[in-house]
């Protein structure tokens, strides 16, 4: 039979029983098209379980065409050789065996001789990878030879063969640096033609390269990966999501497409995945509305099937990026739940930041701090890392205040101040020094005098306050050095892009918990917002608008 006819009709048969048949009609056959036929066995007879019949090893015909390539393996051209030994290598035959050997053996003198092509060594390389690992040594002599052929004629198959052998080859200490840098400035020209998988493959290898120089190409394969977002596996999904937080891309319209594949896809993503994506907002401080609503009806479906660390990398962005979905009072109750069943199964940290992200969106989690702030607890703290560093105490600390002041019908153990902090690190908060320095050129020609205001002011209760400004009685401005006969104190938070989520309105967690705070501690809080300030192009302006927000009451 002609070699296109065959691999034709082999193409339409969809079981082993079908390909026996087909080729017991067939009176003689190329070794090409019997390495086909092993091929296309492989793909119908394995799945992501392995094996689905282990039987159809021992079927005359099956056995048939491994005497073949077992006894005439020095015959066979690269192709039926190499294909072969692919196939057989998925059907997990025993690699002991004579057949297997043979092949192998047949294979490593033909690649020491220099006879094998680009798509040859290719072959044998993901061939080798799969048998024995990245340990084995033949690797690296595959890695010379492609080194030397024509790099520039790669097919993108080709391309992504050799960033999974440099991957591991790497891995096992080997620098191969040279060769990446050729490999990347082809591998820019063909992106337009890279699949799915292909994309997700070179941008994992990338990473596990450490190719933070070659920028251009993250960039584009990045930009690439938009279009592939609904055909992404689970696993190649992770693997580019991974990629965008290594190499810190920030692609919009990645992250639209997102916010039309995962409401669509919540029910069957992998738990990992949503865990991933979760990851990404949250770094890259991406409220997507449409994603976080989207994962809380996933989280309230399936929260008994998720690890303790899945249900804190699902739940803790909602904190941090201060967000409530409009089933939170499902999403929470689901939370607790979950909580009451499998407490003692949390990690002593991821516990923690859990809980902590909690308070930040007023959700109390009243029923869980007394083991919180027990001693027992407080030790495996302790013990494990990063222990109890500065940023785990205010994490602490901050609970402690949230009960104190939102919940004074806790009466659980306290929080021993041995375990407090004097002031909060606030991770995202530190004043926009421009914002900053406007905002107090402002006051001054409001104020006429330095001494009326103060700025980045400690505070008794742990927060900083970025200006304070004092009142009297009757409401004149005091010096901001006197401590007596003082009525009012305003907090005015001078909140610059960095204490909102990107490109929104929307504060993050830990300011609007700080905001939330001072108001019960007695200040009068006024935020002053980058967004609001934006278009004030002089001192008089500022001025004028801050007298607006500070002193409504005497405006105009």
């Amino acid at each position: 039979m002609d070699e296109q006819l065959f691999f034709k009709k082999l193409k339409n048969l969809c079981t082993s029983k079908e390909i026996f048949y087909f080729l017991t009609s067939l009176e003689v056959m190329s070794d090409t098209m019997a390495s086909g036929a092993l091929q296309r066995i492989s793909e119908v007879e394995v799945d992501d379980n392995g094996l689905k019949n282990p039987a159809l090893l021992e079927n005359e015909v099956f056995r048939a065409l491994c005497f073949q390539f077992e006894f005439g393996s020095s015959k066979l051209s690269n192709t039926g050789l190499l294909n072969a030994f692919q196939a057989l290598i998925k059907l997990r035959v025993d690699p002991q065996s004579t057949l297997m050997a043979s092949l192998l053996s047949e294979s490593e003198e033909r690649l020491g001789k220099g006879q094998l092509t680009a798509e040859n060594l290719c072959a044998l390389g993901e061939s080798l990878l799969e048998l024995e690992g990245p340990s084995c040594a033949t690797l690296e002599q595959i890695v010379n030879h492609m080194q030397e052929k024509d790099i520039e004629r790669w097919s993108p198959r080709e391309i992504v063969m050799v960033y999974k052998i440099l991957q591991v080859t790497v891995r096992e200490g080997k620098q191969c640096q040279n060769l990446l840098n050729r490999l990347n400035s082809v591998t820019l020209c063909t992106v337009s033609q890279l699949s799915p998988n292909f994309t997700s493959v070179i941008l994992n290898s990338l990473v596990v390269l450490c190719q933070t120089r070659a920028v251009a190409l993250v960039t584009a394969l990045c930009k690439h990966s938009v279009k592939h977002v609904p055909y992404f596996t689970d696993h190649e999904l992770v693997n580019v999501l991974e990629a965008f937080l290594y190499f810190g891309q920030k692609v919009q319209v990645f992250t639209e497409a997102l916010e039309r594949h995962i409401p669509k896809s919540i029910l069957t993503m992998h738990p990992q995945t949503v865990s991933k994506v979760m990851q990404y907002c949250c770094k890259n401080m991406i409220l997507s509305k449409p994603i976080f609503d989207a994962v809380a009806e996933g989280f309230i479906s399936n929260a008994d099937r998720l690890s303790t660390d899945q249900i804190a990398a699902y739940i803790i962005p909602y904190g941090t990026l201060n967000y409530l979905p409009p089933s939170a009072s499902s999403l929470f109750r689901k939370l607790e739940t979950v909580l009451h069943t499998r407490l003692r199964h949390f990690q002593p940290h991821t516990l923690l930041n859990l809980l902590h992200s909690c308070v930040l969106i007023q959700r109390y989690p009243i029923n869980f701090l007394p083991k919180i702030f027990s001693p027992y607890f407080l030790q495996k703290l302790q013990a494990q890392p990063p222990g109890l560093n500065r940023l785990v105490m205010s994490q602490l600390t901050q609970l402690f205040l949230t009960v104190t002041l939102e919940c004074p019908f806790y009466e659980g153990p306290k929080l021993l101040s041995k375990y407090q902090v004097k002031a909060f690190p606030m991770l995202h908060s530190s004043p926009d020094v421009h914002l900053f320095k406007r905002v107090k050129t402002g006051l001054l020609y409001l104020l006429k005098k330095r001494i009326y205001f103060a700025s980045e002011v400690s505070t008794p209760y742990f927060y900083v306050v970025d200006i304070e400004i004092k009142l009297d009685e009757e409401g004149f401005v005091l010096p901001a050095a006197q401590v007596e006969e003082v009525h009012r104190r305003i907090a005015l938070c001078v909140d610059g892009q960095n204490r909102f989520c990107a490109h929104s309105r929307n504060l993050l967690g830990e300011e609007a918990i700080k905001q939330r705070h001072l108001q019960l501690l007695g200040y009068e809080v006024v935020q002053i917002p980058f967004f609001e300030t934006e278009n004030l192009q002089n001192t008089r302006k500022m001025a004028d608008y801050l007298h607006k927000k500070i002193f409504p009451c005497t405006y105009g």
